[in-house]
């Protein structure tokens, strides 16, 4: 069975915080507001992949007044939300998100979000893809108030062979 799903995320730009994508620290001089790091990309594919499964939204499973996520990096919900999605049998087959900004340029820090991404997920490089785009200045991504992504996910429900030496896997 394959399952697909979507996920789309949105943060204010301000000052006095880091700017982190996918992962990635980006030299920037506003960051993304938020109660965790504010990684609208890693938020969204973790929508995503959870939607896909019917399991909610990231909020449902990392609430923003539970303090325990305040300020928590999103790859570690990342990776949570990965071991959700093998604990229902599925792995994922590929992704392709894209980060809606006017600045700042995103090219140089694709590729290491890539690689951060596939890390977490587990899986190749070849099965991530990130682009980045702008809206010719137009809303609040064009005037410089915010970030937003979108991410869709395809899982594929797994045999249990190989599902038990991913899971082994990525426990460890």
């Amino acid at each position: 069975m394959m399952r697909i799903g979507h996920g789309y995320d949105v943060h204010r730009l301000v000052k006095d915080r880091r700017l982190i994508l996918g992962g990635v620290e980006i030299d920037y001089e506003l960051g993304l507001l938020g109660h965790s790091d504010a990684d609208v990309l890693l938020h969204a594919i973790c929508d995503a992949i959870l939607g896909s499964l019917a399991l909610g939204d990231l909020g449902k499973h990392f609430p923003d007044t539970d303090v325990a996520f305040a300020e928590i990096d999103s790859r570690k919900l990342l990776r949570e939300v990965i071991k959700k999605m093998v604990a229902e049998g599925y792995l994922l087959s590929n992704l392709d998100a894209t980060i809606i900004c006017q600045k700042p340029k995103l090219a140089p820090y694709i590729a290491p979000m890539v690689e951060r991404i596939a890390e977490d997920c587990r899986v190749e490089a070849g099965q991530i893809n990130i682009k980045a785009t702008t809206t010719e200045k137009l809303g609040l991504t064009g005037r410089g108030e915010g970030i937003a992504a979108h991410a869709v996910v395809v899982l594929l429900q797994q045999d249990k062979k190989r599902l038990a030496a991913k899971r082994a896997a990525i426990i460890s």
